[in-house]
């Protein structure tokens, strides 16, 4: 039997464009996805704060070190510019793997600058 749990999280980050008119997706400053462990193309959700929405997606890559957050076709009617987002990666594991399990958690600032992550 696996398990799913959560992988990482990049806390409380702010949306810096929407983009409709694309596939879909969310590009992501590649400096936070790497802090968290977060990989190109992997499936991802993505938690409103200000709606309440939760929408499942998968990451692109963006300019790295531009704080970038654009939510992209479909999920870009699920969030608006300088809405707050909480960015959520599982995986799946033995019950065993899941007992020593610690998920990595990247907090930022306004500016998608990264405060701390934990565990450092």
């Amino acid at each position: 039997m696996l398990l799913t749990l959560l992988k990482s999280k990049i806390h409380r980050v702010v949306v810096t464009e929407a983009n409709l008119d694309y596939e879909g997706s969310l590009t992501l400053d590649p400096v936070l996805m790497e802090a968290a462990g977060m990989l190109p193309h992997e499936r991802i959700q993505v938690l409103n704060v200000n709606t309440g929405d939760r929408i499942e997606t998968y990451l692109i890559e963006g300019e790295r070190g531009s704080g970038t957050v654009c939510l992209n076709g479909p999920a870009a009617r699920c969030g608006l510019k300088n809405d707050i987002v909480i960015v959520l990666a599982y995986a799946m594991m033995t019950p065993e793997e899941a007992q020593t399990h610690v998920p990595r958690v990247v907090y930022v600032d306004s500016a998608n600058r990264i405060v701390r992550t934990v565990p450092a």
